[in-house]
């Protein structure tokens, strides 16, 4: 099909709880035109789904094209969906997103075909299609920021599941007596190796009396301490940031350890905010991976930053669209 096709545009969209990333690209991935907007998702679903339409609108007229000029529009949503439906069944950071038809929608406004995709899903498809331009044929993608997700490329194909929930990596227990998720389980990998999980960990300790700069870097507000913060002081020298991102980067490679024993992936990239801390967390990650996983399958994987950036989702749902059209 993508023989006839193959001059027309693929619009993307990854929609967040803060905001709405878009990208016109080609079948190749060359981002044509982009935008960014706020999702207002607290001004309720229908604010939400108006931002998403107004947002289509503003990339295809930066992009100056036509919406007959789209070969497809494709959806990356946080959050349980139905692909077969296009609808989203619910999505944690869109409060009040319940069995939205999202993809019936679009089509019918646009008139073009649409498909909708869990987010961490469609980043490890579109890492795989532009990122290493499908020269490896098992991957794992993991995007680690407030919490921890996954997509998983197998044998060549996005593995989904039976339902299409596969790869909710971040909520595998490494701790049975850990802290209580927001999943409701115990022990989680993201109550451990998430953006919030070192947030959380510093404003304990803080709050004990240990003393940092990190505390400085926040105006002395508990409250404003995020894992950016922790990292600006773990540039400076600051020892219990240090030992805090060193502390993540070993429950980050507990995880990764149970990733590569299970799924024996040729290379795992990682994506997400807490990932631009670059080697102070991935080199204890991959230090644990090498002494706890079976040493074949520790040896055979590659680990490293994710190739695409911030553009894993939008990329990957142009991916998704091209998969609907081969």
């Amino acid at each position: 099909m993508l023989d006839n096709e193959e001059r027309k545009l693929i619009l993307g969209l990854d929609i967040g709880g803060t905001k709405i990333a878009t990208a016109l690209a080609t079948a190749q991935g060359e981002i044509r035109a982009r935008g960014y907007s706020p999702t207002l998702a607290q001004d309720g679903p229908e604010a939400v789904t108006n931002s998403i339409l107004a947002a289509i609108d503003e990339t295809m007229c930066s992009g100056k094209i036509e919406s007959s000029q789209l070969l497809g529009i494709g959806l990356a949503v946080a959050g349980a969906i139905d692909s077969d439906s296009g609808r989203v069944i619910f999505s944690p950071n869109i409060p009040g997103w319940y069995e939205v038809s999202l993809g019936e929608l679009i089509e019918q406004r646009f008139g073009v075909p649409t498909y909708l995709g869990n987010d961490a899903n469609l980043a490890a498809l579109g890492e795989w299609c532009f990122g290493v331009k499908k020269s490896v044929a098992n991957l794992i993608y993991i995007t680690v920021s407030t919490g921890i997700g996954g997509g998983i490329i197998a044998n060549g194909k996005l593995y989904t599941g039976v339902c299409g929930t596969a790869g909710e990596i971040g909520h595998m227990s490494i701790d049975v007596n850990g802290p209580r998720c927001n999943c409701g389980n115990i022990g989680c990998w993201e109550t451990l190796a998430s953006g919030t999980a070192l947030a959380g960990e510093a404003v304990r300790q803080i709050s004990q009396g240990t003393r940092t700069s990190i505390i400085d870097f926040a105006d002395g507000d508990l409250s404003k301490i995020d894992a950016r913060l922790v990292f600006l002081a773990a540039q400076q020298g600051d020892e219990l940031a240090k030992e805090l991102i060193s502390r993540l980067g070993y429950y980050l490679g507990v995880g990764l350890v149970n990733l590569v024993n299970i799924f024996n992936p040729e290379l795992i990239l990682i994506g997400g905010g807490v990932a631009k801390m670059g080697d102070l967390l991935l080199q204890p990650a991959i230090n644990i991976v090498r002494e706890r996983a079976f040493s074949k399958s520790a040896n055979a994987v590659e680990i490293k930053p994710a190739l695409l950036g911030d553009d894993s989702g939008v990329l990957g749902a142009v991916a998704f669209v091209l998969e609907h059209c081969e």
